[in-house]
C-alpha cells in the first residue's frame, strides 16, 4: 500500500516518498525544518565528493591554497610562491592553466558507478569564487571563459545522468574570501548585502534552475543565517523550484546554523560520532588525510587505506549515516591513480556486500557489546554484522544477538559449507560463537570486511 508519509522513529528529519509532499513552506527555520527528508538519500548510503578549482593547479598544501598565501600567510605557502613564481603572479593568473583537457566526464561517471556510489556531489565553487559553470554573476571568473573554456558541472551532470542512475549534487560555497563586495559586508558587520543579492544568491537560483540538482550542498557559511538569506532561498527551493520534491540540502547555511537546521546534518568536516544520531546525517570525509582539493606534495602514506575507507563506513551507516568519500581531481581532468584504485576496491567491497548497505537502517545496536571493530545494520528480518578484523583463530563472539529457535547465520558473498555457530547461554539466549571458515585468505568472498546476516535475531 502507498503512504504518504513513512515516519522514520530513528530521526527527527522524517522520509517521505517522492512527489507526495504538498506542504508550503514558510521562510524561517521551524517551518524549513519540518520538511520531510526525500527517503532515496538514506537509502543511498554513498556518495562521491569532488573538489575541484583554480587551487588544482598550485594543488599544493591544500584547497584553501590562496588564503593561505595572501590571508593567513603560511611561510610554506609564501615560500613556495617565492621560489617557483615570479613577483608579480596573482592567484587568479593560475585560472589560465585550470585547462581540464583530459577532462572526460564519461569515464568520470562510470568510475563512481563502479565505485558503487549512489550520488556525486561537485564543487560548483569554491572559496575562490571561481565557478565550474558560465555563471552570470561571475564574469571573467569562470570555467567558460578562462581556462577549460568549458561548462564542467553541465558536462559532469549529462554524464551521470545518462550513464547511471546516480543523483546529481552541487556543493556551493557561500562566501568568497577576497570578494570585495564580501568584504565591504564582512566590514558593515553584516548589515549590507551587496555581495548576497548580487553574488551568491543569485548563483544558487541559477545553479537550481539551469542544472536541477538533487542535492544543494552549501558551505562557507560565515556570516549570519539572516545575511545569507538563507530560509528564503530554502523555502523558495522546497516550493517552487523544479527540483522541489526531490531536493536535499545540508545543514551549512549561516553562523551557528550547523548541526541545528536545514536538511541533513553535515556538523562538520569528517563528522564521525561513533553513536546513533537523533537526525540525519553525513560523514563528508577525504581520501587525502590532509586535503580535499588534489595535492602535488602528498605522500603515499597521506591516503587512508581500503580498510579505514570501510572502516569509517561501516561506523557511520550503522549509526544512521551517510558517506560521502571526496577525490580530488588534477588541473587537467584526471582522476589519480591513487583515487582510482580506493574506489574500485570500495566498489568490488560493494559488490559483494551491499545487501548490507543501500535501503539499510540502523539496529538496536550500533557496535557489538564483547568483541570490538564489529558494527551492526539490519533490514527485514535480518541483522548484518560488519566484522572488520578476522580472529586468529578463526572463532567470533557476538555479545549483541538474541538467539530464536528460527535463527541463522550466513556469510554474504560465501559459498562454502554452511556456517557453523552456537549460542552461548541457553539461559538468557544472548550471545553467539560462529566458526568463521577455515580457508585461505583467496578463497573468502572479499579481502576486507567481511558481513555475517543474522537472520531472525532479535
Amino acid at each position: 500500500s502507498k503512504y504518504v508519509r513513512l515516519k522514520i522513529s530513528l530521526f527527527t528529519c522524517s522520509v517521505v516518498p517522492q512527489s507526495e509532499n504538498t506542504k508550503r513552506y514558510e521562510p524561517n527555520w521551524a517551518s524549513i525544518d519540518s520538511r520531510p527528508l526525500p527517503q532515496w538519500f538514506d537509502q543511498a548510503k554513498f556518495g562521491i565528493f569532488l573538489h575541484w578549482g583554480v587551487f588544482s593547479v598550485p594543488s599544493f598544501g591544500n584547497e584553501w591554497f590562496w588564503w593561505n598565501w595572501k590571508g593567513t600567510k603560511n611561510q610554506a605557502v609564501v615560500d613556495f610562491m617565492k621560489n617557483n613564481y615570479p613577483p608579480d603572479f596573482t592567484y587568479p593568473d593560475f585560472a589560465r592553466q585550470f585547462t581540464a583537457e583530459l577532462f572526460q566526464p564519461n569515464n568520470w561517471a562510470d568510475l563512481f558507478k563502479n565505485a558503487g556510489a549512489q550520488y556525486v556531489v561537485l564543487t560548483s565553487k569554491h572559496h575562490e569564487g571561481f565557478t565550474n559553470w558560465p555563471s552570470n554573476v561571475s564574469w571573467n571568473w569562470n570555467s567558460m571563459d578562462v581556462g577549460p573554456h568549458r561548462d564542467l558541472v553541465g558536462e559532469l551532470a549529462s554524464s551521470i545522468r545518462t550513464r547511471t542512475k546516480l543523483k546529481f549534487g552541487v556543493y556551493h560555497s557561500l562566501f568568497e574570501w577576497f570578494n570585495p563586495q564580501y568584504v565591504k559586508d564582512k566590514a558593515s558587520n553584516f548589515k549590507s548585502k551587496s555581495f548576497v543579492n548580487s553574488k551568491t544568491m543569485p548563483e544558487l537560483y541559477e545553479l537550481v534552475n539551469k542544472y536541477k540538482p538533487d542535492i544543494v550542498w552549501s558551505d562557507g557559511d560565515f556570516g549570519p543565517d539572516v545575511y545569507w538569506n538563507s530560509t528564503e532561498f530554502l523555502a523558495w527551493l522546497y516550493n517552487n523550484s523544479p527540483v522541489k520534491d526531490h531536493v536535499v540540502t545540508n545543514d551549512r547555511w549561516g553562523t551557528g546554523i550547523r548541526c541545528h537546521h536545514g536538511g541533513f546534518y553535515s556538523c562538520s568536516d569528517r563528522y564521525s560520532p561513533g553513536v546513533l544520531q537523533p537526525h540525519k546525517w553525513e560523514n563528508c570525509m577525504t581520501i587525502d588525510r590532509y586535503s580535499w582539493g588534489y595535492r602535488r606534495n602528498a605522500n603515499i602514506q597521506d591516503f587512508l587505506t581500503i580498510e579505514e575507507i570501510i572502516a569509517t563506513f561501516a561506523s557511520t551507516i550503522s549509526c544512521g549515516g551517510n558517506m560521502l568519500m571526496n577525490v580530488g581531481p588534477t588541473k587537467y581532468g584526471m582522476i589519480a591513480p591513487v583515487f582510482q584504485d580506493r574506489l574500485m576496491e570500495f566498489g568490488s567491497w560493494l559488490k559483494v556486500n551491499g545487501e548490507a548497505v543501500y535501503f539499510s537502517t540502523p539496529w538496536r545496536a550500533q557496535n557489538d557489546s564483547v568483541t570490538p571493530k564489529i558494527w551492526y545494520t539490519q533490514k527485514s528480518l535480518a541483522v548484518y554484522a560488519f566484522v572488520l578484523a578476522w580472529p586468529s583463530d578463526n572463532m567470533l563472539e557476538l555479545g549483541s544477538p538474541v538467539v530464536t529457535s528460527s535463527s541463522t547465520v550466513s556469510m554474504l558473498g560465501w559459498n562454502g559449507p554452511s556456517i557453523e555457530w552456537h549460542q552461548k547461554s541457553v539461559q538468557t539466549n544472548k550471545g553467539i560463537i560462529i566458526a568463521l571458515p577455515n580457508v585461505p585468505a583467496v578463497k573468502l568472498p572479499c579481502k576486507w570486511a567481511w558481513v555475517l546476516k543474522l537472520e531472525n535475531f532479535t
